[in-house]
């Protein structure tokens, strides 16, 4: 429910106005989302208790033990799967840009940073992303998954809050078209709120994440540093 978002601020390079545009498609997509996760979580524990909901897919769940919307459930699993395919394709379209900006700063090889001739995009990396997520998809238990994604992400986040709150130390006259607000309760509350949802993932997911700093920082100190 927290993922997606970031999206937005990856095709900063594709927007007509971008000191506009990717602040509002941010915070207004994260506004929007958020009135309708309480409006909905408001009505499913008024259907069904909450010590019912803590399964893998709680909408239908709770559909189905009201009397007389069973027929409701199959078309709620099948809104669900169109869901989760659409964010799938963004977050790929995402991390082929990620992997893009990379490039073009030498972080990773330049074959990321090749844009196809006719459509623009940078199409080697939306293949090269594509297969590795199939792959993964493919051999990982989905728990697995879901727990490596979502301590990837709060990780992300937390760094990115304490890189903003270092470079309003470390360039503070900087030129920003876009001001964090209240920059120092928003960054340290994002670090706090981060962390606190981490703590309560298991230890073989923050042994996983180790494992892959560890293979992040062996290729930024045997490759990036050099290009």
């Amino acid at each position: 429910s927290y993922i997606g978002f970031d999206a937005v601020s990856v095709a900063a390079q594709e927007a007509k106005n971008p000191q506009r545009d990717i602040p509002l498609g941010m915070l207004g997509s994260l506004l929007i989302c958020t009135v309708l996760y309480m409006l909905m979580s408001y009505v499913l524990t008024g259907i069904a208790h909450y010590s019912t909901l803590n399964v893998a897919h709680p909408v239908s769940a709770a559909v189905e033990a009201l009397p007389g919307t069973r027929w409701l459930a199959p078309f709620v699993n099948l809104g669900a799967i169109v869901g989760l395919a659409s964010v799938v394709l963004v977050l790929l379209l995402a991390q082929s840009r990620v992997f893009y900006a990379m490039s073009k700063d030498g972080l990773i090889p330049h074959v990321f940073s090749s844009i196809n001739a006719k459509c623009r995009t940078p199409w080697k990396g939306n293949i090269v992303t594509g297969m590795f997520a199939a792959l993964l998809a493919g051999l990982l238990p989905l728990d697995i998954l879901g727990e490596l994604v979502s301590i990837g992400t709060l990780a992300a986040f937390t760094i990115v809050c304490v890189g903003v709150m270092i470079l309003r130390v470390r360039a503070p006259h900087a030129r920003r078209p876009f001001r964090t607000p209240f920059v120092w309760f928003t960054a340290p509350a994002g670090v706090f709120m981060c962390v606190f949802m981490m703590v309560f993932l298991p230890m073989d997911t923050w042994l996983r994440l180790a494992a892959w700093t560890v293979i992040g920082l062996a290729i930024y100190f045997f490759y990036s540093i050099h290009h």
